[in-house]
């Protein structure tokens, strides 16, 4: 047998050309009186059954055939029929196959993007994509496959349960031949045929895909809410982590959302996931994409625990068996910027996830610098924490979907409150959120709430009700009023509750320097297992101390292993003292960090009386500053 190459002439005589059609090749492709090379993959009683390509087969009935045949023969058809449900019937072609020249015969496509399926419900079309999951189900195999357009559901059937296309993988390019139709008011793919592209036909494919991926992800051009320049140093570094979000949803890969289980956190996290959301609804034929691509989760240390980051990796690596999804991206917001963060993240190393972190926590980048994709910190531009992660991430949620601006506009000063902000942007963010009719007073509220919910969602994300509280992704405005009002009572009783049974315990001396020292053992003076946290609790009393004295204030609460800090008017720099305290205490354990008026520190307890004395030394060498004080004007 010879083999003529697609489109070469074949014998002198037309007639006595076989052509064999490439696999994706579809009845589009048959002409009638032309002979085709076809496979018999089943006899019966009736005939045989013949396979000219993936998607095109049909019988040769008995009564045209002569001589005895088997499975896996080869054989020259003729199109005899094509009956009204579009199965085909073929009979013997009067060519001997021995002699016959066989001529390839290649599909030709016009492809058809995701963006377009709607259009084309009920009709045959061609996709070219990479597959970004496979997921088997106890019928179909269902392939969610990206082009330039978005991600779409392609459902292929073997037999109940078994993996259709077996040769076929995540991160394959491939073309596609089938039928969109309606599933759930979603738009899915029924496959007809499915083939792996190689060589330049593969590499053709992923630079037109990439070079319209990294196009349509690239980041909105939006003003910022405010005129803010030191903002303007961190935008540029926004921007990218934008665009990488972007590009991530676009590959079909899942996002997971980590953040510091606070006012802020939650005024970080909850836009990204909202804006997110939004994006993966547009960018996905699947209606429960959103639901399963990204998860917010609260973390109560302030750095990355190695149980977030083993709990969050096994259930990756089980949503990739179950679901066949890619490993995810891990986005850290309001943590996640300094050496506590390393094992979690050497952790994740291993398994090659990309990490980012948007924090305003004081950074340790010699340590998280290469194990982090993008790293966004208003230290690494010379500002300081006043630029708070909930201010940094709305404009961020902008870049990504500027439709929910209009939902943002009082979520800065929220952040802002929350973390007790001083920045000189304040002013003005209140006055944003005052035109959405958000006065000082309830934005207090909405804080308290927040703050409330949180404890006792614990380690859930409680995405209804944070979005309700915080009036994001939410239109009922009544239940927003009544949850508000609800949960800030129920938590200023609490803390007067609280309160009432610590401030009796409280330890009171003078530092020289002239700052008021206050120490409360939040372990045997307060309650526990309620609200507020040792943390809240020695935020409350030096709150009050600050109102009462009108000074320069420092309070610690203690416990058996742990300090909680607080100061006003005075700059402590917290992470600097917790690496001197490492190096001064040896066997001490002492770790922690955070800002230069709000931290935390951890050590083993039988050195606890030893790190508070070196503490407070370190307490009376620490220079007043004015300007950190809650007495200074909001825009000083």
């Amino acid at each position: 047998m010879t083999r003529a190459s697609a489109g070469e002439p074949g014998a002198d005589d037309g007639d006595s050309v076989v052509y064999d059609l490439d696999a994706d090749c579809t009845a589009d492709d048959i002409d009638r009186n032309q002979a085709y090379l076809a496979t018999i993959n089943g006899i019966v009683d009736y005939g045989v059954f013949v396979d000219l390509s993936e998607s095109v087969s049909g019988l040769v009935h008995e009564s045209v055939l002569e001589g005895t045949f088997a499975v896996g023969d080869d054989l020259a058809v003729e199109l005899e029929t094509v009956r009204d449900n579009g199965d085909m019937a073929f009979e013997p072609a009067d060519i001997d196959l021995e002699d016959a020249p066989i001529e390839a015969i290649s599909h030709e496509y016009s492809l058809t993007g995701t963006g377009r399926l709607e259009a084309n419900v009920g009709e045959q079309v061609h996709l070219e994509g990479e597959i970004v999951q496979v997921k088997q189900t106890g019928g179909p195999t269902i392939f969610h496959i990206a082009d330039e357009d978005g991600v779409v559901p392609c459902a292929a059937f073997e037999e109940a349960g078994v993996r259709a296309y077996p040769s076929v993988e995540v991160g394959d390019v491939v073309r596609v031949t089938g039928t969109p139709e309606h599933r759930d008011e979603s738009v899915q793919i029924e496959v007809d045929g499915l083939s792996k592209l190689e060589g330049e036909d593969a590499e053709d494919a992923r630079e037109r895909i990439d070079a319209a991926l990294d196009e349509r992800a690239e980041p909105h051009d939006v003003e910022p809410l405010i005129d803010w320049p030191a903002f303007e140093k961190l935008r540029p570094s926004l921007q990218e982590v934008a665009k990488r979000l972007r590009r991530t949803v676009l590959e079909g890969r899942p996002i997971r959302v980590r953040h510091h289980a606070d006012g802020d956190g939650m005024c970080a996290a909850v836009p990204v996931q909202i804006a997110l959301e939004r994006f993966i609804a547009d960018v996905h034929e699947d209606d429960n994409a959103p639901r399963h691509l990204i998860k917010r989760l609260p973390a109560k240390a302030p750095f990355y625990e190695m149980e977030d980051a083993t709990r969050d990796l096994n259930f990756a690596l089980e949503d990739r068996e179950k679901h066949g999804q890619q490993l995810p991206l891990l986005l850290m917001l309001d943590n996640g910027s300094t050496a506590e963060d390393v094992p979690a993240y050497e952790t994740l190393a291993h398994y090659d996830i990309p990490i980012v972190a948007i924090d305003h926590h004081h950074p340790d980048p010699d340590a998280v610098s290469d194990l982090l994709d993008s790293h966004v910190n208003p230290y690494l531009h010379d500002e300081d924490y006043r630029i708070t992660t909930g201010m940094l991430c709305v404009e961020l949620a902008r870049m990504i979907y500027p439709d929910l601006t209009e939902e943002l506009r009082h979520v800065p000063a929220v952040a802002g409150l929350s973390d007790r902000s001083k920045a000189d942007a304040m002013t003005d963010y209140l006055e944003l959120a005052g035109e959405e009719g958000y006065d000082e007073d309830r934005l207090q509220d909405l804080s308290e709430a927040l703050d409330y919910a949180a404890f006792w969602l614990r380690y859930n994300s409680g995405d209804r009700l944070i979005q309700d509280l915080l009036q994001v992704g939410s239109d009922d405005e009544d239940r927003h009023d009544e949850l508000v009002s609800f949960f800030a009572d129920r938590a200023r009783a609490e803390v007067d509750e609280q309160l009432d049974a610590a401030m009796p315990h409280l330890e009171h001396e003078d530092l020289e320097n002239g700052a008021h020292l206050y120490r409360i053992d939040v372990e045997n003076h307060a309650h526990r297992f309620t609200y507020p946290a040792p943390g809240k609790t020695t935020g409350e009393i030096h709150d009050r101390k600050i109102e009462e004295t009108g000074d320069p204030v420092i309070t610690v609460g203690y416990g058996p292993d742990f300090a909680v800090l607080r100061s006003d008017g005075v700059r402590l720099d917290i992470p600097t003292m917790v690496t001197e305290l490492e190096e001064e205490i040896p066997g001490g354990g002492v770790s922690g960090g955070g800002h230069l008026v709000v931290g935390s520190i951890k050590f083993v307890k039988g050195k606890r009386e030893e790190v508070i004395d070196a503490l407070v030394e370190k307490m009376e060498d620490a220079e007043l500053d004015e300007a950190l004080s809650s007495a200074a004007p909001i825009d000083d």
